[in-house]
């Protein structure tokens, strides 16, 4: 099964088991929109709690707010988004699709790539254990030739971003030879940009006041609140404000299911450092985000760091943790050293004095700034797609596994009584209750065992607990584990600390 079918049956199951729903379903939906079911936001609020806690629990100098969606129209002109948070679009005339250009080269590039990896299999299969990887890439022809040929393209690329080239993005796709997908054809227009931010009124009529936008980032709510968070929690540089909210953005290209969509949720810190220490900091924080993101079992081999060649307006550094998708590579979470520019230009249209007096030095200053900014949804399809699992069974059988690390796990545990019968149903309702003071759990009787262990398997939950006829003589259950599906009998009493010694948050945060 290639990796776009496994794509296509985790977006199934993600519908079939209530994680994941196109919004406006019963009205054919909402193109890039997506509601989270009863599974999904259970996902999600232990991902965002997990993020929290590792950043504002285990950070006695980081503090977390909660900042309005709408803010001061003044504010996202200091920021540049209304001058320059722009997409390069490009439309095919015959399909009348339109297409972000630097997406339909990084998509050409990754092509390339593809071919690359393909030879280096073929290459690991014909030597066999005496492979050596790295020489192959050093070497191999084929691999040189398309590792420069991707490379070149890559330049090209960034030079023309940088330098906000419309016309050299346009006569790279054209040289590319990039056809469109639906269409087939290679009949392009000229490339334009386009402003992400969506803009509303407020009021009652909408000359009561000037245009308001949805807010395309979290950060600016921070940035605008430093001296209040500052002064009222006499915080110290270093020090780092956290937030954790929605943004907006009118993505023309949005796509590849929640990866990328019109809402969606940021998780983001701004760590402000004294001037001349941001690249000290700024390595600080690449090492200890990619230790969160190692915690959960991903696999490391699932991670890259991706430096930025063309850098924002704001910055002097930035790197991308990527994360190996379904359909590859992409970006999951951004480090960024901001310098003072969102500070300085928010004194600068404010009118208020934006700095910090440091008692060490005895100086007063504008600080830098050092941001680590996270997706929650792409958080969510990145543990999603890596806990979804199609197994074969010894005995032939076959099962769908969501093998969540059992801290992000929906339902921690399900109670079943082996049978619908009232001297069962009693002694797992009383467990149900017990459990359910500490954790999610789910309390079902319907059909047979098997079926439900499936079910359970079906929404990652770790524990089933089954409740039979030996359980009213010796007070014990059967405990099954989901990845193992082995099964051990455990006394009532001891239910309680086995389930939290399995699913507590805790194990994840020693790691840190």
């Amino acid at each position: 099964m290639t990796q776009e079918e496994l794509f296509k049956n985790l977006i199934a199951h993600t519908k079939e088991y209530g994680f994941i729903f196109p919004s406006s379903d019963i009205y054919d939906g909402l193109s890039a929109v997506y509601d989270y079911g009863q599974m999904g936001s259970e996902l999600k609020n232990n991902i965002k709690k997990y993020w929290w806690d590792a950043m504002v629990r285990l950070n006695e100098n980081i503090v977390g707010i909660d900042s309005c969606i709408f803010m001061h129209p003044k504010i996202w002109k200091a920021s540049g988004h209304v001058d320059a948070f722009n997409d390069p679009l490009i439309d095919n005339k015959d399909s009348k699709k339109r297409y972000r250009a630097d997406v339909l080269l990084e998509d050409y590039i990754a092509k390339i790539e593809g071919k690359i990896e393909k030879e280096v299999e073929k290459g690991r299969k014909k030597f066999g254990e005496a492979f050596d990887e790295a020489q192959f890439r050093a070497t191999n022809p084929n691999v040189l030739r398309e590792s420069k040929k991707a490379e070149d393209v890559r330049v090209k690329m960034n030079e023309a971003l940088n330098a906000n080239d419309l016309a050299a993005l346009r006569q790279l796709i054209i040289d590319c030879e990039i056809v469109d997908p639906i269409s087939g054809t290679r009949n392009w227009t000229d490339v334009r940009q386009f402003n992400l931010m969506f803009s509303t009124q407020m009021g009652n009529t909408s000359d009561e006041t000037g245009t308001l936008y949805l807010r395309p980032e979290t950060a600016q709510g921070i940035f605008v609140n430093f001296l209040n968070v500052q002064k009222s929690g006499r915080m110290k540089i270093p020090f780092g404000i956290a937030q954790i909210g929605k943004a907006f953005r009118n993505e023309i290209v949005a796509r590849q299911f929640i990866f990328r969509m019109r809402e969606f949720e940021q998780m983001e810190m701004q760590f402000f450092v004294r001037p001349g220490e941001e690249m000290k900091w700024f390595k600080t924080w690449k090492e200890k985000r990619l230790a969160w993101h190692l915690a959960i079992g991903l696999g490391k081999e699932n991670y890259r760091f991706h430096d930025h060649e063309k850098l924002a307006h704001y910055a002097n550094a930035a790197t991308d943790i990527e994360f190996n998708f379904p359909f590859g590579f992409k970006e999951l979470e951004g480090i960024h050293s901001r310098t003072d520019y969102d500070l300085r230009r928010h004194q600068e249209f404010s009118g208020r004095k934006i700095q910090y007096f440091d008692t060490e030095l005895n100086a007063s200053y504008t600080p830098y700034d050092i941001e680590t900014s996270i997706g929650v949804d792409r958080m969510v399809l990145a543990v999603l797609s890596s806990a979804y699992k199609q197994e074969k069974l010894e005995n032939g059988e076959e099962r769908v596994v969501m093998k969540f690390h059992p801290a992000l796990a929906p339902v921690k545990a399900a109670v079943l009584p082996l049978v619908k019968k009232e001297e069962l149903t009693n002694v797992a309702q009383s467990i149900m209750k017990e459990l359910s003071c500490d954790f999610n759990c789910q309390y079902e009787e319907k059909d047979t065992i098997g079926r439900r262990y499936r079910r359970q398997d079906a929404i990652g939950t770790p524990y089933c607990i089954t409740v039979d006829f030996d359980t009213l003589t010796d007070g014990k259950v059967t405990l099954r584990d989901r990845d193992t599906m082995a099964q051990e009998r455990v006394d009532i009493k001891e239910l309680p600390e086995i389930v939290n010694k399995k699913v507590s948050m805790k194990r994840l945060l020693e790691q840190l």
